[in-house]
């Protein structure tokens, strides 16, 4: 997995709770990435095996709006996602370090 800033974002933003699962507006929100950067991403991330995503059961009618695929990293992927943020950081000794998150929700990168 090629790591550039917006992978690094979205990887932070799902180790930030690896349970919980996120779909776009929420990651959209969380790592400030548009949507043409974030979709890319999630779709690599997937491809890879470290991301599984699942459609929402929901009737749009009744809740108002479409239904979301929801995305939560694969144990696999919660792994690698965590080794490879800490090369990263291992990379980049003088660079401030990643804070975890921000009171807003949004990862401190």
């Amino acid at each position: 997995m090629r790591m550039t800033i917006p992978v690094a974002k979205v990887l932070a933003a799902l180790l930030a709770d690896p349970e919980a699962p996120r779909y776009g507006l929420d990651l959209m929100k969380l790592t400030g990435l548009p949507s043409g950067t974030l979709y890319p991403v999630l779709h690599r991330l997937q491809a890879a095996g470290w991301l599984a995503a699942e459609w929402e059961e929901v009737d749009p009618v009744a809740a108002g709006r479409p239904a979301r695929r929801y995305y939560r990293l694969t144990p696999e992927g919660v792994r690698a996602a965590r080794a490879a943020l800490a090369e990263l950081r291992a990379l980049a000794p003088d660079s401030p370090k990643p804070r975890g998150i921000a009171p807003t929700g949004a990862p401190a990168w």
